[in-house]
C-alpha cells in the first residue's frame, strides 16, 4: 500500500471521521499522507510539538509514559482502526505520552493545519469529532472506574470482554474465541498490575470455566466473564 485510499467506507470505519459528508472526506483524503514505520521506531515523545494525527491502517502501535524510577507505564495499544495524537491536535498542547511501533506498522499522517480548518468550518464534520472525544472520554472513566473499583479478577475478565466488544461489537454472542496480540506484561500494564498478579487472575478466570486456552486461543465464556467482570454486591 503506498497510495491514498479514497474509498468513504475506508475512512468512515475510523470513529472520528464517521459523520463526515462526502465532500469532507474527499478533502481528508487529500491532506492525508501514507507512512510506514518499522518496528521499534519512535513516533514521538512526551513534549513534543502536536502538529500532526495518525490513523492506522496495519501493526500495533503502543502509548507510553516513563515514571521517574523508569518504569514504562502502558495506557493504550493501538492496531488497524485506531486512531492517536488527536489531543495534541485538537487542543496545541504537547503529546502527553510516547508512541512506539510495537510492530512493523503503516498508516496515515493528517496534518494539524489542514485538518484544523477543514473542521471548524464544517459543523457535520465538528460534531463527528466531538462524538469521538465524548467516547474516548467515556473510555477513560470506564477504565479509571475498572482500575479503582474492582479485583484484579474482574478488571481482567472486563479487559477480555472490552477485546471481544471491539471485534463483535456490544452484542456479543455466548462464547467466543480470541487472539491477543499483547504480552501479559502488556496486559498488567494497561490494568495497573504486575505481570505475576494477571497470570494467576488469568489461571483463575480458567480455573473458573470463564475462559480456556489452546494453542494461543482463548476460548471464552462470556456470560461466565460477564458475571465475574461485575459481581452482585452482597
Amino acid at each position: 500500500m503506498n497510495e491514498i485510499n479514497r474509498s468513504p467506507a475506508f475512512w468512515r470505519s475510523f470513529a472520528i471521521f464517521e459523520g463526515f459528508d462526502k465532500k469532507s472526506i474527499e478533502d481528508l483524503a487529500e491532506i492525508a499522507t501514507y507512512r510506514k514505520w518499522p518496528a521499534g521506531t519512535v513516533i514521538f515523545q512526551r513534549g513534543d510539538e502536536g502538529n500532526y494525527m495518525i490513523v492506522v491502517v496495519s501493526g500495533r502501535i503502543k502509548l507510553s509514559l516513563i515514571t521517574p524510577q523508569g518504569r514504562e507505564l502502558m495506557l493504550r495499544q493501538h492496531e488497524a482502526g485506531a486512531i492517536f495524537g488527536e489531543m495534541a491536535v485538537l487542543d496545541g498542547q504537547t503529546r502527553s505520552a510516547d508512541a512506539t511501533a510495537q510492530t512493523a506498522a503503516e498508516g496515515y499522517v493528517i496534518g494539524k493545519k489542514a485538518f484544523l480548518d477543514m473542521v471548524t468550518t464544517r459543523p457535520a464534520a465538528a460534531e463527528s469529532v466531538v462524538r469521538f472525544l465524548c467516547a474516548q472520554l467515556r473510555d477513560t472513566t470506564e477504565r479509571l472506574e475498572t482500575i479503582a473499583l474492582y479485583d484484579l479478577n474482574a478488571r481482567v475478565a472486563r479487559f477480555f470482554l472490552a477485546t471481544l466488544r471491539q471485534i463483535h461489537g456490544n452484542e456479543l454472542p455466548e462464547s467466543a474465541n480470541l487472539r491477543l496480540t499483547m504480552s501479559q506484561t502488556d496486559i498488567a500494564g494497561v490494568l495497573g498490575a504486575s505481570r505475576p498478579k494477571v497470570n494467576r487472575a488469568i489461571l483463575w478466570l480458567e480455573e473458573s470455566g470463564a475462559i480456556k486456552r489452546m494453542d494461543g486461543i482463548i476460548a471464552c465464556k462470556v456470560g461466565k466473564l460477564l458475571s465475574i467482570a461485575d459481581p452482585e454486591e452482597d
